[in-house]
C-alpha cells in the first residue's frame, strides 16, 4: 500500500508539472499574438531555451534633426546614435516618465518654439536635459532647459534669492529660444546650435577654428557633446513612435495638462502662505504650480508685474488638513 501510494503521488506530481508547462506554452503563444509586432518586447519562444529575447532597436534608414540630414552612411555617426537608442530604449523607468510628462509639457513648449521659429525637434532637447522636470545639476544649471545663472540673466530672466525664473517653464523656454536663435545666427546650422547649447558658443567656435571644419559630424568634441545630438535624435525616434520601441502606455496613464488661471500682482508679498490661503490653496500647492518663487515672501520695490498660477477649482484633489 505504501508503494502504491508513493507511485500515485509520483504520477500526480509529474502530471502537475506537465500541465503547468502546457499552460505556460499556451499563455506564451497567445500573449505573443496579442502584443503586436513592436521591435522591443518579451517573446515566448517555444522552439528554444530562450524565454526572453532582447533585441537591438532598429535605426531608420533616413533620419533628420531640425530638417538637417543625419549622415548615417558614416559608421561612427550610426554607432553613436545606436548607442543612445540602446541606452534610452532600455532605460525603461526614465523613458516612461518622459513619455508621461511630455503629454503635460509639450503643449506648453511647442507653441513657444513655433512662435520663435525654432524647429519643433528642440523640444526633445529639454527631454535629454532634464526629462521635463525642474531639476538642478551639480554645476548649478537649473530647470527644464538647464540654464546657468549667467545665461539666464543674459536672456532676460530674473534670478535672485526671491525669484528664479529658470524654474518657470514658459519663461525659461523663451530664454532657451533666444540662445538657440543666437547660436543659429552664428553657426548657420541647427545641429551646431544644439551642440553650442551643450558646450557654449565660444567653446564650439574655438573648435571649429582649430579643426577647420564646419559640420558637427566632422568635429572631434568632448564625449558629452558628441553624444548630445544623438541623445536628442534617440528621444525624437522613441517619442514619435513609442509602440515601435515596445512602449505601450495607456492614455489614462499620461500626465494631464495642469488647469490653471493667472493672478497678477505688482506689489510685495509679505507671506506666500497667507497669499495661498486667500486663494483657497496651501503653500505647497502654490509652490508646485509656481516653483520659480524661491522664498516665503517677495520684495517687489520696482512694482514688477508677476503672473501667479492658481489651479482651477476642481482640477486637483485637496487633502483634508486635520
Amino acid at each position: 500500500m505504501k508503494e502504491l501510494k508513493f507511485r500515485t503521488e509520483f504520477v500526480f506530481f509529474f502530471s502537475g508539472i506537465a500541465a503547468g508547462i502546457f499552460i505556460l506554452l499556451i499563455i506564451g503563444f497567445y500573449g505573443s499574438k496579442t502584443r503586436g509586432t513592436s521591435q522591443v518586447q518579451n517573446i515566448f519562444n517555444a522552439g528554444s531555451n530562450n524565454f526572453n529575447k532582447i533585441i537591438s532597436p532598429k535605426i531608420p534608414d533616413k533620419i533628420d534633426f531640425a530638417g538637417e540630414k543625419v549622415p548615417l552612411e558614416n559608421f561612427e555617426v550610426r554607432e553613436r546614435i545606436d548607442r543612445e537608442m540602446l541606452v534610452n530604449v532600455y532605460w525603461y523607468s526614465s523613458t516612461i516618465l518622459g513619455l508621461k510628462r511630455a503629454n503635460r509639457w509639450f503643449p506648453i513648449i511647442e507653441p513657444i518654439l513655433k512662435k520663435n521659429n525654432i524647429p519643433d525637434d528642440f523640444k526633445y532637447l529639454a527631454v535629454i536635459e532634464s526629462n521635463l522636470t525642474n531639476t538642478t545639476s551639480y554645476a548649478g544649471a537649473v530647470g527644464f532647459w538647464q540654464l546657468t545663472e549667467d545665461v539666464a540673466k543674459k536672456y532676460g530672466l530674473e534670478v535672485d534669492d526671491k525669484v528664479d525664473e529658470r524654474y518657470n517653464v514658459e519663461k525659461s523656454t523663451e530664454a532657451a529660444c533666444k540662445y538657440l536663435l543666437d547660436a543659429y545666427s552664428e553657426f548657420n546650422s541647427w545641429t551646431l546650435a544644439a551642440a553650442a547649447f551643450n558646450m557654449g558658443k565660444s567653446g564650439l567656435e574655438k573648435q571649429i577654428e582649430r579643426q577647420r571644419v564646419h559640420n558637427y559630424y566632422n568635429l572631434l568634441l568632448s564625449e558629452e557633446t558628441l553624444r548630445y545630438v544623438a541623445r536628442i535624435i534617440s528621444m525624437k525616434l522613441i517619442f514619435s513612435d513609442p509602440e515601435e520601441y515596445g512602449y505601450e502606455i495607456k492614455k489614462d496613464d499620461l500626465y494631464p495638462p495642469l488647469k490653471t488661471h493667472n493672478v497678477e500682482i505688482d506689489s510685495s508679498v509679505e507671506n506666500w502662505t497667507d497669499f495661498a490661503f486667500s486663494h483657497g490653496i496651501n503653500y505647497k500647492i502654490l509652490k508646485y504650480y509656481n516653483p520659480w518663487l524661491r522664498d516665503i515672501s517677495l520684495t517687489n520695490k520696482k512694482k514688477k508685474v508677476y503672473e501667479i498660477k492658481i489651479p482651477d477649482e476642481g482640477s486637483y484633489e485637496s487633502i483634508k488638513d486635520e
